[in-house]
């Protein structure tokens, strides 16, 4: 659930030529980490979570980079609030121990001048684990309202929950979680 977070510093990437290290930041209104997981074998059970934040450091001609972004637990909208609060507890996301899920990245893989993945770790429930954030869409264009260049894009991957501790009603419940991150990030 946590690693859409991740994907979305991955869309922060300048079109900036001859610049060298740049940072962007997560820009919250227009970045939000989803999730998806099948129920019972007949449906699929969707939310996101509401609160990311972090920046991402890019140097487009070097073709390297950096990500740290944070995500809130305790964001977490399904729109229904009883499913929220059942998520939040320790059967899942245990948000009064772990408030906080973090993905650091620094291996970016490019196709020309575009980012195609991000990979770094994923730390939830205080477990560390290695995450491929692949892009689906990436761009960067001159914002008019914020007056500064924006960069974003689409990012998925795939978790284990068992991997990070998080084994309710496994296995009636699928242990993979497909992340998907909507992100962009404003230039400093």
């Amino acid at each position: 659930m946590y690693k859409t977070l991740f994907a979305m510093a991955i869309l922060a990437a300048p079109n900036v030529a001859g610049a060298h290290e740049t940072i962007y930041d997560v820009e919250p209104t227009h970045t939000f980490v989803h999730f998806e997981a099948l129920h019972s074998g007949t449906s699929t059970n969707r939310g996101r979570f509401d609160t990311v934040e972090g920046l991402v450091k890019f140097d487009r001609e070097g073709k390297k980079g950096k990500v740290d972004i944070v995500v809130r637990p305790d964001s977490v909208n399904t729109g229904i609030e009883s499913y929220n609060k059942h998520l939040s507890n320790a059967d899942f996301l245990h948000v009064e121990a772990f408030p906080t899920a973090r993905f650091e990245g620094d291996d970016f893989v490019f196709e020309g001048n575009q980012v195609k993945s991000v990979s770094g770790t994923l730390t939830l429930l205080g477990k560390q684990q290695p995450v491929t954030l692949k892009a689906l869409r990436f761009n960067c264009y001159d914002n008019p309202r914020e007056k500064t260049e924006a960069c974003g894009g689409d990012f998925e991957t795939t978790l284990k929950r068992s991997d990070y501790g998080m084994t309710f009603g496994l296995p009636g419940i699928p242990d993979e979680i497909r992340i998907l991150i909507q992100i962009e990030a404003l230039k400093r």
